[in-house]
């Protein structure tokens, strides 16, 4: 058995139908994916001669169809079971095949050829995979757009350590053979070779399904014939060897591929991707460092020269061998002589192969090898093929015919050293081909199309060159794409333009595609029919792109020889694009000059709104990246360079020596200045700038009338006029300057320096920053040394004396002029005193031996931030003790301050870590009595219901738990138990059941929030879902169950249960205390139901029940045992006559009306008045700060949270809440934890005001 996984590239088709031949009904397929072939054996598919071979069969031969000469055009698989969906079946014998219709006809399914011989038994099953490509989003289209020039292209390459490998494993091991060829091994990724599964399966089967497609096509057949004998005459493949035991080998399926702009040739490529088993060939090679040269400086080199020569290394990759021992790993299976009637023999590839991802590296190095190898022999030949050549494709130019010829000799010979042939040679010369064998010329016929990179399949147009006119056009071959998004997006794209040549013209599409992509159009709807005639103009006038010529030799071939070379640059922006473009320019002998653009780039700017400058910036850094990039590429002596804006604003930005940028000016600045100097930049008006097209976009028609590709007029001229930069001062206001926070201080009064201080919350922090300020003011240079003792002292004599003058700036001021205080004033009784210009207490101590600050302690006002700061400080000191251990550390320190007491305990009461310590949980209001306790209805229509126990039964020999599930009344007060298992949701149903069939419909459950009850609530809705019934359903809409749950950990709200739980426990365990040992289930049981008549029959009021003459006290059993199915109370009007009436249902309605007259009476009056909490409290509000008591942990640990949502009862308090909890190591992405509590489990710590 062998396995492969094999990836094609497909397209998804909607909308197809399918249809029988003798069928009227068609049937829609959803989704259909196409591919080259589908891999099945048409011997397989049932004819009339196969219903034929069998007797129970015969009789459908007619409505089998005939097997058509064609492939298989369509599978269906188990995705569309409506095709597959048998509606008759004829069934034969065992092991006999048999017959089923479908929509689609007759079928037969099993051996249906008897005499069809399975070669090998062999049997193919294939499984498919779809995985869709995710189509690009508008904003990916927008990036590409955006940024569609990667600066960064043309700095040093990065290599990965694999690329340093590569380097090492070829540099090691190539050698050179005696037929001159070179041998360059396999770089594997390991440092032995790798041992691979044998994968003759997977090539034997994708040979069979080539070998289909052989047969099928005899022009396919001859062009892969002609190309493996070609390849096998020339020793680039050999017959295989037979397999050495443990040998390791592995076999690479091949097929053969068209250029679209060459439809007779064919070449094969083998597909080295191939999995087996999870491993490809390519897996396991080093693709090795991007050692391609440019693309664009080889182009800008083509254009130096007048004598410009072409030419191609005739299949490159297979002019490198692969050692004999690493051989196998290139295995494939091909037909002797191309013969596929004959048995496939195995070959190996003996050369470097079309499809492996190490290739292109291999064939690279070698390339590059053979350079370095005869660069002394041979300088200007191996300069020419190490760096003019991008890939296989070789250009370069010369000054003359006569080092044409030489150059093209000297490269002939080298490549002759390294087994390369050179051929396809071109020239604008033709006396420079006369030299050569008509052989290695290349076919004139066609221009040369420089799309170098492009692959066949994604090209339709390209830069061409005229040997004739020696001139670069552009061949424009405009192909029907629909008016959507995706046909202008497959217009733009298929402009090839690397140098840039008509960048202006390309601007005006990609201006169109990113309007639509910031509309958000969507790929195949229309255009818009506001952009439709500017999109009609832009295609008309593509096609006049045809009649653009540029040279391609920088200069005239006539212009004489140079001594001056410049390169210019210009840069521009709008709101449109931005861009730049490059120019050089010549001054010959005799003083004449001449410019040309050498590259250009254009970009659409960015949707987000960016400022002018910004624009203008970015696309001065396009062009000192040009600079560099030129520099490196042209191999040209550059006399002088200059870069040209017409924007004042980048000149200044780039000039600037003081100012400091934001992040985006000032790294862009900085990139500027790395790579050209200021003086090197020039101011250029607009109306001479030719980047303004870059910006702004230009007509086909008019990029060769304008100054686009010759440069403005002032180039032209003798000399240049570059206008020195004058400085211009940035203004303060510019958005692009970074201002430089400075500290000004000036002192005006005493109150603006307070309301500095009191943006300080420590008493500590405070002094030491007053303290560092006095060193300033006393001229001392903070020296990181620590705040001293005296220092402190110093700083809060000041902060005091600035609190006294605001506070008691008039007391003060009577006291200095020696008068005596009002009896108004606050501090008349504390006799006060000024020492030092600080108000003291004065008091009865001056004898004493205490010190001066224990005797005439600093008086303080209160409610004063200061005044906090300082009570906050020795609160904390005496670790949150109570007010007076405050109080007296305040005095002990030589504070005094005004209404002390009540100051002290204010802000003791308000202290957070107090609250923490002490502060009890919050309290509400009771609660006005809810509706169902208060109005009249049947018992057991509105119950509360809660779980006790365990209670400890014995069954055989095992002991087991059981437990009480206890309904109450929430008006009559009557309970009902059930015995239940276990807590889990299973047995809570089965007791609410029983329940409900004893007691009748319930029509609201209330309960405490166990998880239990959760579960049983989602459990019980689903199933009320599932019934589809419209009888059922009215039935059960009319009686079904509401749940409501109290908040999380409110035990309080359930008090009516509660209580009857503990009365029930009591007759429990007196009535269990005189059973000597374990109860069965049964006993339990009956105990339970004991236990509830005995709490039903107890009174609801204790009024008159001393009284003989008063009527028999009121108990819950009064109401049960005349309870009814009918909801009460009943329609009509019940008197005492109906006790003696003849219809028995009204004298017992009677009855009944008396026990809820009396319920009302006795009980419900008695029940009014609040027993606790009889005050309305302050209602928690949104963003209050509690912890969150836990009575299983002590109360430092228990958890901190905020109020995110309060809920208000109908009388407008608020007794339960939402809060965010505050984790300790919350993870940024994850949701926050929000949970309900009731306000009893919270204890406030921060009030929202």
């Amino acid at each position: 058995m062998t396995a492969a996984d094999t990836i094609t590239a497909s397209k998804r088709v909607c909308g197809l139908k399918v249809r029988g031949l003798q069928s009227a009904s068609s049937i829609p397929l959803q989704q259909a994916y196409t591919r080259d072939f589908i891999p099945v054996d048409k011997s397989y598919i049932p004819t009339k001669h196969t219903a034929l071979q069998w007797s129970h069969l015969r009789h459908l031969a007619s409505q089998l169809s005939p097997l058509l000469n064609c492939e298989v055009g369509l599978l269906i698989g188990f995705d569309c079971p409506s095709a597959l969906a048998p509606l008759e079946a004829i069934i034969g014998g065992e092991n006999e095949p048999f017959a089923q219709r479908t929509v689609l006809g007759w079928s037969i399914i099993g051996l249906s050829n008897p005499h069809l011989d399975r070669q090998g038994n062999q049997s193919f099953v294939h499984r498919v995979a779809v995985k869709e490509i995710p189509v690009p989003s508008a904003n990916d289209i927008l990036k590409i757009l955006e940024s569609d020039f990667n600066e960064k292209a043309y700095e040093d390459k990065c290599v990965s350590q694999e690329d340093v490998r590569f380097i090492q494993h070829l540099s090691a091991n190539i050698h050179q053979k005696d037929n001159g060829h070179y041998e360059l091994p396999l770089p594997f990724k390991c440092s032995s070779r790798p041992s691979l599964p044998n994968n003759k399966g997977l090539a034997t089967a994708r040979l069979q399904h080539l070998k289909k497609r052989l047969k099928s096509n005899k022009q396919y057949y001859d062009h892969y014939k002609a190309f493996m004998e070609e390849m096998i005459i020339k020793g680039d493949a050999e017959q295989a060897p037979a397999i050495l035991s443990g040998e390791t080998v592995w076999y690479i399926p091949h097929h053969g591929v068209y250029h679209p702009q060459k439809p007779n040739k064919l070449r094969v490529v083998f597909d080295c991707s191939a999995k087996f088993r999870g491993i490809s060939l390519n897996d396991t090679l080093l693709t090795g460092p991007d050692l391609t040269n440019s693309l664009v400086g080889v182009l800008c080199r083509f254009r130096k020269e007048p004598v410009a020569v072409t030419c191609d290394i005739e299949k490159m990759f297979h002019q490198f061998l692969v050692p004999p021992d690493e051989r196998n790993y290139l295995r494939f299976l091909w037909w002797e002589g191309g013969d596929l009637e004959k048995e496939p023999q195995e070959y190996r590839m003996a050369v470097h192969l079309f499809g492996a991802t190490s290739s292109p590296g291999c064939a690279n190095f070698g390339l590059k090898y053979l350079a370095q190898q005869h660069k002394v022999n041979y300088p200007s030949a191996s300069a020419f093929i190490e760096k003019n050549f991008y890939v296989d494709d070789g250009l370069t130019s010369v000054p003359s015919t006569s080092e044409a010829k030489e150059l093209i000799m000297q490269a002939q010979r080298v490549c002759k050293h390294g087994g390369l042939r050179l051929h396809k040679f071109n020239s604008n010369k033709e006396d420079v081909l006369s030299c050569l064998n008509p052989l290695e010329k290349a076919t004139t016929s066609k221009p040369l199309d420089f799309n170098l990179e492009a692959t066949p399949a994604g090209r339709v147009l390209g830069i061409q060159w005229s040997t004739k006119d020696d001139t670069f056009s552009f061949s424009i071959d405009l192909k029907d794409q629909p008016l959507t998004r995706r046909g202008i997006l497959s217009v733009i794209a298929s402009l090839y333009d690397p140098l840039g040549f008509v960048a202006p013209f390309i601007l005006q599409g990609k201006c169109i595609l990113q309007e639509l992509c910031r509309r958000g159009t969507e790929w195949d709807n229309e255009l818009p029919d506001d952009l439709r005639p500017q999109w009609v103009d832009w295609k008309n006038d593509l096609l006049k792109l045809k009649e653009v010529l540029i040279p391609r030799c920088y200069h005239p071939h006539t212009f004489s020889e140079i001594v001056r070379t410049e390169l210019h640059h210009f840069s521009d922006a709008s709101n449109v694009g931005y861009g730049a473009c490059s120019y050089l320019r010549f001054k010959n002998e005799k003083s004449e000059v001449h410019c040309c653009l050498v590259m250009a780039k254009a970009r659409v700017s960015p949707t987000k709104v960016i400022s002018i400058p910004r624009l203008e910036l970015s696309a001065a850094v396009i062009s000192a990246r040009m600079s560099v990039m030129l520099k490196n590429e042209l191999e040209m002596k550059i006399d002088q360079e200059f870069f040209w804006t017409d924007s004042q604003v980048v000149l200044a930005y780039i000039n600037n020596e003081a100012r400091r940028f934001h992040v985006f000016v000032a790294n862009r600045v900085q990139l500027i200045r790395d790579v050209t100097d200021p003086s090197q930049w020039c101011y250029v008006n607009t109306t001479d700038n030719p980047a303004d097209y870059a910006s702004r976009g230009l007509n086909a028609s008019a990029i060769s009338t304008s100054m686009w590709l010759s440069g403005p007029k002032f180039l032209w001229e003798q000399e240049v006029n570059a206008t020195p930069y004058t400085p211009v001062n940035l203004l303060v206001g510019d958005p692009e300057v970074k201002l430089v926070q400075t500290f000004v201080t000036s002192v005006r009064d005493g109150a603006d320096i307070l309301s500095r201080l009191s943006r300080f919350s420590s008493w500590s922090m405070l002094l030491r920053v007053v303290a560092r300020i006095n060193r300033l003011g006393h001229k001392q240079m903070y020296n990181g040394d620590h705040v001293t003792v005296e220092e402190r002292e110093r700083a809060a004599k000041v902060v005091i004396k600035l609190v006294q003058q605001q506070a008691f700036s008039k007391e003060m001021q009577i006291i200095e002029r020696g008068e005596a205080l009002p009896n108004s004033s606050a501090l008349y009784p504390l006799d006060p005193i000024l020492d030092n210009g600080i108000l003291r207490v004065g008091g009865r101590l001056k004898h004493s031996s205490l010190s001066q600050d224990l005797k005439h302690p600093v008086i303080l006002p209160k409610g004063n931030h200061i005044t906090k700061l300082i009570l906050s400080h020795y609160h904390t000191k005496v670790r949150h003790q109570g007010r007076s251990q405050t109080q007296m550390e305040l005095r002990m320190n030589g504070f005094w301050i005004i209404g002390g007491s009540k100051s002290v305990a204010k802000f003791i009461h308000k202290c957070v870590q107090c609250r923490k310590l002490r502060r009890p949980a919050e309290e509400q209001r009771m609660a006005e009595l809810p509706r169902e306790r208060v109005e009249v209805s049947a018992p057991f229509t509105y119950c509360g219901m809660d779980c006790f126990g365990p209670f400890i039964v014995k069954r055989a020999r095992k002991e087991l738990k059981r437990y009480g599930l206890l309904f109450t009344c929430l008006s009559s007060r009557a309970v009902h138990i059930e015995m239940i298992e276990d807590l889990s949701t299973d047995s809570f149903i089965n007791a609410l059941r029983c329940f409900i069939s004893l007691r009748g419909a319930v029509r609201k459950l209330q309960c405490d929030h166990g998880t239990n009850f959760v579960g049983a609530k989602n459990e019980f809705a689903k199933s009320l879902k599932e019934i589809d019934t419209n009888a059922l359903e009215i039935f059960l809409t009319e009686r079904q169950c509401e749940f409501v749950f109290n908040a999380p950990s409110a035990s309080h709200a359930g008090g009516v249960w509660e209580r009857q739980i503990r009365t029930v426990r009591n007759v429990l365990n007196a009535t269990l205390a005189l059973c000597p040992g374990r109860l069965d289930d049964a006993s339990l049981r009956t105990l339970f139901y004991e236990a509830m008549a005995i709490v039903n029959s107890r009174p609801l009021t204790v009024d008159g029940i001393n009284d003989p003459n008063s009527l028999e006290p009121l108990t819950p059993n009064h109401l049960i045992m005349m309870k009814s199915d009918v909801a009460l109370p009943p329609p009509g009007k019940f008197v005492k006559q109906d006790v003696y009436a003849t219809k028995r249902w009204r004298r017992v309605q009677y009855l009944i009306e008396q026990f809820w007259s009396r319920w009302k009476k006795e009980y419900l009056l008695n029940i009014a008045a609040r027993q606790k909490w009889h005050i309305p409290r302050r209602n928690l509000q949104v963003n209050d700060v509690v912890i969150i008591k836990d009575d299983m942990l002590p109360r430092g640990q228990w958890q901190l949270g905020r109020v995110v949502e309060t809920s208000e009862g109908s009388d407008g308090l608020v007794r339960r809440v939402k809060l965010q909890l505050g984790e300790r190591k919350q993870n940024q992405c994850s949701k926050p934890t929000v949970i309900e509590r009731p306000i009893q489990k919270l204890v406030v710590l921060i009030e929202n005001e």
